[in-house]
């Protein structure tokens, strides 16, 4: 029966993967059976912290790796345009949740002697409702179109955007 308990725990983190506590709720379970399992509360403790800490960073990760394929496939898509031109793009994750899609559109091409940009207008469709436009500047660089705007999927900025997930 304790097995059966522990278990329960253990996994409970994963029933509930959308929950904003996920982090919280998986050092609980794993600092909780540690404690258990030693009989020493300093160790479930101790183990309760680092695996928070680490589902919390893991889950941070996910997040900023996937708003950065997004922000890629919008660049890629606006990368062939010209001023004025309008092309559909799409990501499609390896797991097939938050795939998205829209319409991008060149609105300003800025050509200056530091760098090439673009400034894009771009919709995201989530149907039955009407589509969302952003605004956003993509730039070239040696190895293709980025995107140019500050955002948390932008490793040079590290922890300072990292709260936000």
């Amino acid at each position: 029966m304790r097995a059966a308990a522990l278990a329960a725990a253990l996994l409970l983190p994963l029933l509930l993967g959308g929950c904003q506590s996920l982090a919280e709720l998986t050092g609980i379970a794993t600092g909780g059976a540690a404690g258990l399992a030693t009989a020493n509360p300093a160790i479930g403790y101790a183990v309760g912290i680092g695996t928070a800490v680490a589902a919390d960073e893991a889950y941070k990760w996910f997040g900023r790796t996937r708003q950065n394929a997004e922000q890629e496939a919008i660049a890629g898509a606006a990368a062939a345009l010209s001023e004025g031109d309008e092309a559909p793009w799409r990501i499609r994750h390896t797991i097939p949740i938050g795939d998205e899609e829209g319409k991008v559109r060149v609105v300003r091409v800025i050509d200056t002697p530091l760098a090439q940009c673009r400034e894009i207008v771009f919709s995201v469709t989530d149907a039955p409702k009407p589509p969302r436009w952003y605004v956003t500047s993509i730039c070239q660089q040696a190895d293709g179109w980025h995107w140019a705007e500050a955002e948390p999927a932008v490793a040079r900025w590290g922890f300072l955007q990292q709260g936000g997930s």
